[in-house]
């Protein structure tokens, strides 16, 4: 279980002692260094590191980080608020020991998640961790509901060896096909080893649809260790990958044309250790509570995408007729659905029922963007919120009045217009607090004007190897 209070000036107690006792274990096994890891606003994974031995102080002290990079742009430039963006102050970066894992795919490595807190010993109102977790106490203490989640994660998988920044699949054969993972069966059987050492458990690895493209889907935990596990994950598959002289892409869109890489959530509702998504009286069993969370996603939908799809790339992915849930529609098994309702087979409900939300990608912060999905759920929830008709087939190919008339919308065509709906959202933006909405608003406005003219060949190779 993750750690549910917030770090303070010397440790929790019990922190520096368990420190002590981990940092010569990992030096016995070998291991060198602990690497100290977050996700900035832009979805990008930042890290400072220190030797094995300093753990302790660490644990007790943290270590420092400027808080400018909740400003960072995905090319490193920074950008401003009314409160972040300057060079000054100082954060401390605090390993949560709950979740420290020596990494397989890097030898003589650790790696933990971390929150931050000021100097002054507050917790920093910019750290997404923290954001998320508070959402998650929140909804225990207000609702009586805890949650279990999964990010999947998809990535493009190319050769090494490739001239410049270009892109060549590192695998050929047909999507989902037997020669992908022949191909590479090296590369994923190692992966796979890694995984498991680190106490991943893995439910899938495949090919999947577009060139060079992987899927790897994991088993469900706390909204907050799923996010630390989808960030562990990717530093896994990055790490095995470069091992095998391969280069990783997790951006939405490695190139103009075709499908993109998704992040898509999955998430289930627990209450007095019942599933609330099967059981119940409401569509396909959900409680009422279910449906509830379910009609509250769908109907922030809109404004959601600018946390979710933070990225101009991922508006190359936002395509219709390509499962990428585009529309405001849910249904069950509808994988054109946005809010898509996994039943699980009969026999297996009550542990396998949940909601899989679809325009999502990997360059998202999957802190905020756990965060702000139960935060949309849970507004659902309080105001007893019910679902629109369910569509089935393709949103697409409603015409305007059919659409209209049913409450199917597209969702933005852009970041700045995601950005638009983001700032008349009251709730996500309560949800978020005020210094780290705005940090929202100015990275997503700051990496739309970093592009403005380019064409979708340009943007998608701008941040093809910055996720």
């Amino acid at each position: 279980m993750t750690t549910l209070a917030d770090p303070v000036p010397g440790g929790r107690p019990g922190d520096v002692q368990r420190a002590t006792a981990l940092a010569a274990e990992l030096t016995g096994r070998g291991v060198h260094g602990v690497v100290l890891a977050y996700v900035d606003t832009a979805g990008i994974g930042r890290v400072k590191t220190v030797p094995a031995a300093r753990l302790p102080r660490a644990a007790a002290w943290g270590v420092g980080m400027s808080p400018v990079f909740d400003t960072f742009l995905a090319d490193d430039s920074i950008v401003t608020t009314d409160v972040l963006g300057s060079p000054d102050g100082d954060l401390r970066l605090y390993p949560d020991l709950d979740h420290l894992v020596v990494l397989a795919g890097q030898p003589g490595w650790a790696w933990a998640p971390v929150d931050r807190i000021t100097q002054e010993g507050q917790g920093h109102p910019g750290c997404s961790r923290t954001f998320l977790r508070r959402i998650v106490t929140d909804a225990a203490e207000r609702h009586g509901i805890t949650f279990r989640a999964a990010v999947e994660v998809e990535w493009a998988l190319g050769l090494g060896s490739a001239p410049g920044g270009e892109f060549v699949p590192a695998v050929s054969g047909p999507a989902y096909g037997a020669v992908r993972q022949t191909e590479l069966s090296d590369y994923g059987a190692d992966l796979l080893a890694a995984c498991a050492a680190q106490g991943i458990d893995v439910d899938q690895f495949h090919p999947e649809y577009a060139p060079g493209q992987f899927e790897l889907s994991v088993g469900a935990l706390d909204p907050v260790a799923a996010a630390d596990r989808s960030v562990l994950v990717r530093q896994t598959v990055r790490a095995v990958a470069q091992r095998h002289g391969l280069r990783v892409s997790f951006a939405p869109a490695v190139s103009a044309e075709g499908v993109g890489n998704g992040g898509h959530l999955h998430l289930s509702g627990w209450r007095d250790g019942r599933n609330l998504h099967t059981g119940g009286p409401g569509p396909y069993g959900m409680t009422d509570r279910a449906e509830s969370f379910a009609a509250g996603i769908l109907a922030r939908l809109p404004a959601l995408t600018a946390v979710t799809a933070p990225s101009p790339a991922s508006y190359l992915r936002l395509k219709p007729s390509r499962w990428a849930g585009v529309f405001t529609a849910w249904g069950r098994e509808r994988r054109e659905a946005a809010v898509r309702v996994v039943t699980g087979t009969t026999g297996h409900r009550e542990q396998a029922a949940n909601l899989e939300v679809k325009p999502v990608d990997l360059a998202a912060n999957p802190y905020l963007a756990l965060g702000c999905v139960i935060a949309a759920g849970l507004d659902g929830i309080a105001s007893a919120a019910t679902l629109p008709e369910e569509i089935t087939g393709d949103p697409a190919r409603l015409d305007a009045g059919e659409a209209a008339a049913r409450a199917v919308r597209r969702l933005p065509v852009s970041l700045p217009e995601a950005v638009a709906e983001f700032r008349e959202d009251e709730v996500l933006r309560a949800a978020l607090g005020e210094v780290l909405a705005d940090a929202v608003t100015a990275v997503r406005l700051g990496e739309a004007a970093a592009v403005d003219g380019l064409d979708d060949a340009r943007i998608a190779a701008a941040y093809r190897w910055k996720y």
